[in-house]
């Protein structure tokens, strides 16, 4: 089977919904929570999910090469913008980069416990119930941890969406200049 760039967007919305089904099986089975980062990471494939349907259809409707490669363009921009927030998060994970406030095992902040009366102050109720913490890697594999694994493959489907929408460019007829 020979890819073309006509069926990235499909493989694009795979490739999303089994991130965002693998976060979900390990919430669900292996009870590990997600941070304010993991769910960062989880709203982008969301969205790459909805650019690739909607350009896929799109694409079916008015087959132009330009239109294709604008719906991989963005896919490639979506994957990119993927690829950034879950190398910033595996940075937190190693202490490279400092957490968002909040979300960090060292960020202060009164737990309804600690409050007479257990009475939660406004930053407590905004916070989610079973929020952890954004620099501990809740699980690894040979050392890499999702947020790192989420980076590399975000960085393959970046790659393999330039790489379509350059062959689907490269087919587009080039504008012809105006006479004056």
């Amino acid at each position: 089977m020979k890819l073309k760039p006509e069926s990235w967007p499909v493989l694009a919305f795979i490739a999303s919904a089994a991130l965002i089904a693998g976060a979900h099986a390990f919430e669900r089975f292996g009870h590990y929570l997600p941070c304010e980062l993991c769910l960062r990471q989880r709203e982008i494939h969301w969205a790459a999910m909805t650019i690739a349907a909607i350009g896929f259809v799109v694409v079916k409707r008015w087959s132009t090469p330009r239109l294709l490669g604008a719906v991989n363009v963005l896919l490639f921009l979506i994957f990119m913008t993927s690829l950034v927030v879950a190398a910033y998060h595996a940075g937190v994970e190693w202490e490279i980069f400092e957490g968002p406030s909040g979300c960090s095992s060292t960020a202060g902040g009164a737990s309804a416990s600690t409050i007479p009366n257990g009475i939660p102050s406004f930053e407590d109720l905004n916070r989610p119930i079973g929020t952890v913490s954004c620099d501990v890697a809740a699980w690894r594999l040979f050392g890499i941890s999702m947020a790192g694994y989420n980076a590399l493959i975000s960085l393959v489907l970046a790659g393999a969406s330039a790489f379509f929408a350059t062959k689907a460019l490269a087919r587009a007829d080039k504008p012809i200049d105006p006479v004056y």
